[in-house]
């Protein structure tokens, strides 16, 4: 675009106005404004600079509507779709259906996706792992789920999700962001932009995108998931790098001092301050605040990733990987040391969870891989108190079916996409420990019993953390986007403590 146009174009009234000749009344207006109106204008991380104690990153005002229960979020997403047949739906009557085709009138003409819809049958595929009753509560869990079964009693089990989406890219899209249509803003990007954070020197909105068994499909991760979408882009969520340095150049060059590289960013700032002040692009103000987290980064994040502290039963309730930077293990203690900091969303990405063929020993590879982090993540946040303020929860984008895909046998199966139902837990602030909600039919293909759309999910988290998802909107094309979208959805109350 040529730069001249471009200036027009993204001038607001009052540069125009401002240019144009009436400089005297501008003049009048900076010294009007010299209080609050500055500040707004410096963005928070300038403003923290100037106050010497605000945060850097606010949240926006009115937000909470209410007394939330939670404080922040820890998002551990299955990406693949985790089998709930093989996990947490128990059907032991499934067994006398075992190579038996699925009847019609349980598949109702559903669409299928494109790897089974060519099968000249749907044979039922049982689960070959045990199932046990555990905790006060009884939750039936399956037997490759041995650690996270020891704390039920902290979890909300529900059974009942259901989605719009049969293909990953739209279902994950879909379960992050509440629309199928790339371009919305993430979950983590919404409570960052609504909520702020409590730490000043480390980012909002966190994401580990661990390493995973060589015996998992790995699909694609799309930055969208935790992308800030219309949203300004200071809410994207910050990636950890799992191997290295966490965040590339964390270290200063030999011979750059901290107070040179402070120097040197106060000039910089002014220098894009001055540039806003003639252009008024937003992505600028982005620019001043990432220049002012990337230093202050410099020192919180090497302490940050010192395990050294850790005490070695700490260590051990993780497990063996638990110093092997990107694996989903280093992750999970990353994220309690991260909310434990005051940051507001961390989100873990474990991919390898796509098993169309050789599920058995794919997925129990995968719970291998997290079964035990993510129980120590739960206890560990109880033991020093901070459950009861952060919301653990745990899913994928959709379920898997209970027809074998391809080659079926007593030891070996596969299973295609279905988003008909599908389980998610959570724990932690506001949630009721030791419940089980909602129920399938007896090959776990549809709901019987209440049904939980993945926007429902959503309100239900927003609200565990004070927002109204009704009330919680941002102004894009004309429209009040929603996280939980236009269509109605509903906070699952029966998992509130």
């Amino acid at each position: 675009m040529d730069p001249f146009i471009e200036y027009h174009v993204q001038q607001t009234r009052r540069q125009f106005f401002g240019n144009a000749g009436l400089r005297l009344g501008g003049v009048a207006l900076a010294g009007l404004m010299a209080g609050s109106g500055r500040r707004l204008l410096a963005e928070p991380a300038a403003a923290s600079a100037a106050s010497g104690g605000a945060r850097v990153h606010p949240g926006i005002p009115g937000i909470p509507h209410f007394a939330p229960k939670a404080k922040s979020v820890i998002y551990l997403h299955m990406n693949g779709g985790p089998s709930q047949i093989d996990l947490w739906d128990h059907k032991p009557g499934l067994k006398e259906y075992f190579d038996k085709n699925l009847p019609e009138s349980v598949r109702q003409s559903q669409r299928l996706s494109t790897m089974t819809s060519g099968q000249d049958r749907f044979p039922v595929a049982p689960s070959k792992f045990q199932f046990k009753q555990h905790g006060r509560s009884g939750t039936w869990v399956s037997e490759v789920l041995p650690h996270t079964a020891k704390v039920v009693d902290e979890i909300a089990l529900v059974r009942s999700v259901h989605t719009n989406a049969i293909n990953h890219d739209p279902a994950c899209t879909f379960v992050m962001t509440g629309s199928e249509i790339p371009g919305r803003a993430s979950i983590g990007s919404w409570l960052a932009y609504g909520l702020g954070s409590e730490s000043n020197d480390l980012p909002a909105f966190v994401v580990f995108t661990p390493s995973f068994p060589s015996s998992g499909n790995g699909q694609a991760l799309f930055s969208r998931m935790w992308g800030s979408g219309f949203l300004p882009t200071r809410y994207t969520g910050v990636a950890l790098r799992g191997s290295g340095d966490p965040v590339l150049y964390l270290q200063n060059p030999p011979g750059v001092e901290a107070s040179d590289r402070r120097g040197m960013l106060e000039a910089l700032n002014d220098l894009n301050r001055r540039h806003h002040g003639v252009y008024g692009d937003p992505e600028i103000q982005t620019r001043i605040a990432q220049y002012e987290m990337a230093f202050r980064m410099q020192t919180s994040v090497p302490e940050l990733t010192d395990l050294s502290k850790e005490s070695a039963a700490t260590l051990e309730m993780y497990g063996p990987d638990v110093k092997r930077m990107g694996s989903f293990t280093h992750s999970a203690i990353m994220a309690r040391r991260l909310v434990e900091r005051g940051v507001r969303v961390v989100q873990l990405l474990h991919r390898g969870w796509d098993q169309h063929d050789s599920l058995p020993t794919a997925i129990k590879n995968q719970c291998m891989d997290t079964d035990q982090a993510a129980a120590a993540l739960i206890t560990d946040l109880k033991q020093r108190g901070l459950l009861d303020s952060t919301l653990v929860v745990w899913g994928g984008e959709f379920g898997r079916t209970v027809y074998s895909q391809g080659r079926l046998s007593a030891d070996t199966y596969g299973r295609d996409h279905h988003p008909r139902n599908f389980c998610m837990w959570m724990a932690g602030g506001g949630v009721k420990g030791g419940t089980v909600y909602g129920q399938t039919d007896d090959f776990s293909y549809n709901i019987v019993e209440n049904p939980v759309h993945v926007n429902d999910l959503n309100a239900t988290i927003l609200h565990c953390l004070g927002i109204d998802h009704r009330r919680f909107t941002f102004k894009n094309l004309g429209l009040d986007q929603r996280l939980t979208g236009v269509e109605d959805a509903r906070v699952v109350k029966e998992l509130l403590a």
